[in-house]
């Protein structure tokens, strides 16, 4: 979800006890925005509520098309399949299920959100969003004007995150651990939901997760008792070149968790003792070996960004400094290989770059986006909002 703000005070809001909102006017489609990592009870109240108002429910899945880690393990196409399994036959021909990519950028996902609904609504029909002011993080609730908004009270268990703490936490090896993980979690969730996660558990990607989940509690574990909560500094080159006929970017598929064999841009933590720069250098000459002067880096220095968004790692908050090098065309791309952090060192075309979204690390499919002409797949193009 994006990132949250206080909500405007022009916007009308429905706020009531479910048995006691109107259902005077007919509403014709119902919008649940969320992430069902994974589907829980919770999740259900809501689906049920609107589902009682309304002739259709759009459900709009968020962080589509994300490399699967331990906040978002689960498929757009997982997560639908939970909610058609968890409802009536005649209740989910009345659900549409819509993904939505991630965006760290709140305009932009906003915009797709309302693509994405009215595909399946008809001009001129009534829309509400049904939803649970439960944290600042529901903020974007409010960013939807000319859509009622039903503000539900809280019905359950709102937050998915201790339940797949147990999942992925609890279940250990054995299938007693995993037997006990699953009877925690069976007054959670329905059971089509659980059944789901008892397949699941048997997969390879189950075993990635939960070493990719004890890395991140070790990580965050190892600064706890720090007075603050820390703010990482990072820097990425992005290093774009034109040779052959080609426009390519250098990409290093990453060796080691959290994100293995994810691809990245190469880049790493601020060193004590260098400026952004130097440690950009030093962490694309450490991770592709590559052989350009840096003379001829710094000629190709376009532009340094930064992205900050909160939710962008998994790891804390990590602030990055891309830095934006186009060596322009040359008669032959600059050699690389994978060393230090890096199991590859790539060229990759630019062209190809919209089918590798969902083997990404973080956000830095996104971040390639700000700098490249890159189509979406999925018939979502790239829209530059001001």
């Amino acid at each position: 979800m994006p990132q949250a703000s206080s909500h405007p005070s022009s916007k009308r809001i429905i706020s009531a006890a479910p048995e006691t909102l109107p259902t005077s006017v007919p509403l014709h489609t119902a919008v649940l925005i969320g992430r069902f990592q994974p589907l829980h009870n919770g999740h259900m109240a809501l689906l049920h509520a609107a589902l009682e108002r309304a002739r259709q429910v759009v459900v709009v899945l968020g962080s589509a098309w994300q490399a699967p880690n331990p906040k978002n393990p689960f498929s757009w196409q997982e997560r639908a399949q939970m909610l058609r399994d968890a409802l009536p036959r005649e209740d989910a021909e009345r659900v549409h299920c819509v993904p939505v990519r991630d965006y760290y950028n709140e305009p932009l996902w906003v915009h797709a959100v309302r693509d994405a609904v009215q595909a399946h609504v008809p001009e001129g029909a009534s829309v509400a969003l049904v939803g649970h002011f439960k944290d600042a993080s529901s903020s974007y609730l409010a960013r939807f004007p000319g859509w009622e908004l039903i503000s539900l009270p809280r019905l359950g268990q709102f937050d998915a995150t201790p339940l797949r703490d147990i999942f992925l936490g609890e279940a250990g090896t054995s299938p007693e651990a995993m037997e006990s993980a699953l009877a925690k979690l069976s007054t959670q969730m329905p059971g089509s939901t659980l059944a789901f996660l008892r397949r699941w558990a048997h997969t390879p990607l189950y075993v990635r997760m939960q070493k990719e989940w004890q890395m991140l509690q070790a990580y965050k574990q190892a600064w706890a008792k720090a007075p603050y909560a820390p703010v990482f500094v990072t820097v990425d080159a992005l290093l774009r070149c034109h040779a052959k006929g080609k426009d390519q970017v250098l990409l290093i598929q990453r060796s080691h968790a959290p994100g293995q064999g994810l691809w990245a841009l190469p880049g790493g933590f601020l060193e004590q003792r260098d400026s952004l720069w130097q440690s950009c250098m030093r962490e694309l000459r450490e991770e592709t070996c590559a052989s350009v002067s840096e003379a001829d880096l710094l000629a190709a220095l376009q532009t340094v960004q930064v992205f900050d968004h909160p939710d962008r790692s998994l790891r804390g908050r990590t602030i990055t400094h891309v830095h934006y090098l186009d060596l322009g065309v040359q008669p032959s791309l600059p050699p690389v290989r994978g060393a230090d952090d890096a199991a590859l060192a790539r060229w990759v075309p630019i062209a190809d770059l919209a089918q590798m979204e969902g083997d990404f690390f973080e956000d830095h499919f996104q971040i390639l986006c700000q700098f490249l002409p890159i189509t979406l797949a999925h018939n979502e193009p790239v829209r530059q909002v001001a």
